[in-house]
């Protein structure tokens, strides 16, 4: 399949100079959906993954549909005081200011083998501050897993302890 031909850039989103990869015309696309979700599924079937852990928000649409295809229970990654348990947080830089996510302390049990999955990898910031909150609580990471990678941003540099797939890469905006 040619993900990238699914694939809708919006320019000038969320703000001017940005080109905004939109993967809503991929989840439309039940062929395209289906694609994604199994060759995910395929990449990572053997890991021994007993979680796989969204980041809000967009990965919590393929992430939740991967965690059932292996079988495995979904931990949601939030924006601060959107989950209503015992949270543990983690900052993380922005172009301009800071940002935070959180997890639920008793999301994931120590030892336990966990997917991080999101729509897109840019910088990298986001996802090293789930990387954080997972070993905090003594997950293991298998792997992270993206439907698109911005790699003209550099982000492997901050994660390159992290075995990365990603469904479709762009070298350039």
């Amino acid at each position: 399949m040619n993900l990238g031909s699914k694939i809708r850039t919006i320019t000038d989103f969320p703000k001017k100079g940005i080109r905004f990869k939109d993967i809503t015309t991929v989840l439309k696309d039940a062929e395209a959906l289906a694609y994604c979700v199994d060759t995910l599924y395929e990449k990572f079937k053997n890991k021994g993954i007993t979680k796989v852990i969204g980041i809000e928000s967009r990965g919590f649409i393929v992430g939740t549909a991967l965690a059932y295809r292996l079988g495995v229970g979904f931990v949601p990654i939030r924006k601060p005081g959107k989950l209503p348990a015992e949270t543990l947080r983690q900052e993380y830089q922005l172009e301009y200011g800071t940002d935070a996510i959180e997890i639920h302390k008793d999301a994931i049990l120590h030892g336990e083998r966990v997917l991080l999955h999101d729509d897109v990898l840019a910088t990298g910031g986001t996802m090293e501050a789930a990387c954080k909150l997972v070993e905090q609580l003594g997950g293991v990471i298998v792997g992270l897993s993206f439907l698109i990678e911005l790699s003209f941003l550099d982000p492997r540099k901050k994660l390159s302890r992290y075995e990365i797939f990603s469904l479709i890469s762009y070298d350039s905006e």
